[in-house]
């Protein structure tokens, strides 16, 4: 048990249920109140849409557990209203080193530009991060009815809704939802009682995550060793956390006996041989894991969908677990939400099988790689390996071949049914299915972030730095557009005509330092839509009100919707 945490106890509740008769129905019912289920809440709260969170504990996670929070997971969380907390108290860093035996064969700094809010990574415990997220759904709690130690024991599946039994101290209950959202991790109770499997590979190795209390002089930096002196043979990795704690995962083989290895005096040697015999420390809290790679086929059945690990589960080299899971969260909200609304038709709710099976195959590929290459299986496999390592410390071209675990980066939605207009010669990294990218703004006079101005509606980013005569052509078509698309706002970058900054739900904004244009392309003109997850829907180098429009239609799978009555009278 960690001693520099001590984990919150939350109380229980006795439900309303049994104190009426029949089964009470509710839009969305959560199972889980881990980082997923507590996310996917938050951004259905926040977008109106009111949930029933399940949870057979009452506290967060014991052991610091997922402790990388890349950049994109940190600007979901931003719109989320949980980011903060997590980077004041986080450890930040943005680059790291790789060692082969006892030398250095090179570093990296994952976010080498200026003009992002977020930093590239931060590290914080597990803990601190489901804390920070109860804390939020607390201050959502009109719209978020969270329920620590009921348990889900029945689920009941139909095309048309979903029921749960619940076990409480009291007794049990049902409910009833419209949707039915699992994320009870890996070995997900829900996904057995449903019959449903995750399919995937077990590598054949295991990992000590040794967690230790001690004052050192590594710097904020992740550090890699293949074959190092004090661990010959295999490899480490070194994290620092907040509270003076360090992360250190062990390579151990796969003959380790995991429940020696979580013994005090077994990784106490180890970890002693690492530091030098003069260096003190304490144990906080040890581990043992076995890399696992695996997805379900489809996240949905019927009118149950699974998240996180529940749906998807990887290795943990690369982070890419929570953050994936994040992504995951903002994926299926805001579809769910204009569903639940009447705004969008369900089979809008097909894309996140399909974006986010996109989204884990990618996840999964790089952590199989980074698995094979930190752990070859054959001489051959390591014989390139460790020429590779060497050739690394000279050569540019093979650092490219060094995988130490491929960090979690943004997912494009690159084949998306969703993607509207693409148009030549704008940025590569903008496409249509990419997440949007930040840089400081100026709003009303005061300084700003361009995200912030982004999320949870439509938005179309517009430079309306063009002449007064183009400026009234546009504002005619527009707020026809605006006056029937309620959930459409307009960002004018500016300085513009008062013809477009006078538009309803229109808000300018100024390119201060010229790297919004630079980033997105910009010339008078240039317009991109972007969906409620701050990705990128449609883009154009001049725009017409009916192609925006046409561009909302399909980001709402309007078109799946008409291809389903289609198919439905063939």
């Amino acid at each position: 048990m960690p001693t520099t945490y001590n984990n919150p106890v939350y109380p229980y509740r006795r439900p309303p249920e049994l104190d009426r008769e029949g089964v009470r129905h509710c839009p969305v019912v959560i199972v889980g109140a881990g980082p997923t289920g507590l996310a996917m809440a938050i951004d259905l709260a926040q977008q109106g849409i009111a949930s029933v969170v399940l949870d057979d504990n009452n506290t967060v996670s014991v052991g610091s557990r997922a402790i990388c929070f890349a950049k994109r997971t940190l600007e979901i969380l931003d719109r989320l209203g949980c980011a903060q907390p997590m980077v004041d108290k986080g450890v930040t860093w943005q680059r790291g080193r790789v060692f082969f035996q006892e030398r250095e064969v090179y570093d990296f700094d994952l976010l080498p530009e200026e003009g992002h809010r977020m930093p590239a990574f931060i590290n914080l415990q597990q803990y601190y991060f489901e804390e920070y997220l109860v804390d939020r759904a607390d201050a959502l709690s009109d719209l978020i009815d969270l329920r620590w130690l009921h348990k889900v024991t029945e689920v009941a599946s139909h095309p048309e809704r979903s029921e749960v039994m619940v076990s409480t101290e009291d007794g049990d209950y049902r409910l009833s939802c419209d949707y039915l959202l699992v994320a009870d991790g890996a070995n997900s109770k829900i996904r057995d009682m449903l019959g449903l499997e995750s399919k995937g590979q077990v590598f054949q190795d295991r990992f000590l995550i040794a967690d230790v209390i001690m004052k050192a002089d590594f710097p904020t930096e992740r550090w890699f060793w293949f074959d190092p002196p004090f661990h010959p043979n295999q490899s480490v990795l070194l994290h620092r956390q907040p509270d003076n704690v360090w992360r250190i995962d062990f390579q151990l083989g796969w003959d380790a006996d995991p429940e020696e290895e979580k013994k005090e005096e077994n990784i106490r040697p180890r970890v002693q041989a690492m530091l030098g015999e003069d260096v003190e420390f304490e144990l906080e809290w040890a581990s043992v894991y076995t890399f696992r790679c695996r997805k379900m086929d489809d996240y949905i059945h019927q009118r149950v969908f699974f998240m996180g690990d529940a749906a998807h589960q990887v290795s943990p080299f690369g982070a890419r677990g929570a953050n994936g899971a994040l992504q995951s969260t903002e994926n299926l909200a805001w579809k769910l939400a204009r569903v639940l609304k009447g705004e969008a038709h369900e089979a809008l709710l097909a894309t996140y099988n399909d974006e986010r099976q996109h989204g884990a195959a990618e996840n999964i590929l790089n952590s199989t790689r980074a698995t094979d290459f930190i752990t070859p299986k054959s001489r051959v496999s390591r014989l390139f390996r460790d020429s590779v390592l060497e050739l690394a410390e000279r050569y540019p071209f093979a650092r490219r071949l060094v995988n130490s675990g491929r960090l979690s980066m943004p997912c494009h939605y690159d084949d998306s049914p969703l993607n509207g207009h693409e148009t030549e010669g704008l940025p590569l990294e903008l496409r249509p299915g990419s997440p949007a990218k930040d840089a400081p703004i100026g709003l009303a006079g005061r300084r700003a972030w361009l995200l912030n101005q982004l999320g949870d509606r439509f938005t179309l980013l517009l430079d309306g730095r063009v002449d007064s005569a183009r400026a009234e052509t546009l504002r005619a078509g527009l707020e026809a557009l605006l006056a029937h698309q309620d959930d459409l706002d307009l960002l004018v970058v500016g300085p513009a005509p008062h013809a477009l900054t006078e538009l309803p739900r229109s808000r300018q904004i100024e390119d201060v330092e010229n790297l919004v244009g630079e980033r997105y392309g910009l010339t008078a003109g240039v317009a991109y839509l972007i969906r409620p997850d701050q990705h990128v829907s449609a883009r154009w180098h001049e725009i017409k009100a009916a192609d925006v429009e046409a561009a909302l239609d399909r980001a709402l799978g309007r078109h799946l919707n008409a291809e389903e009555a289609r198919h439905a009278t063939a």
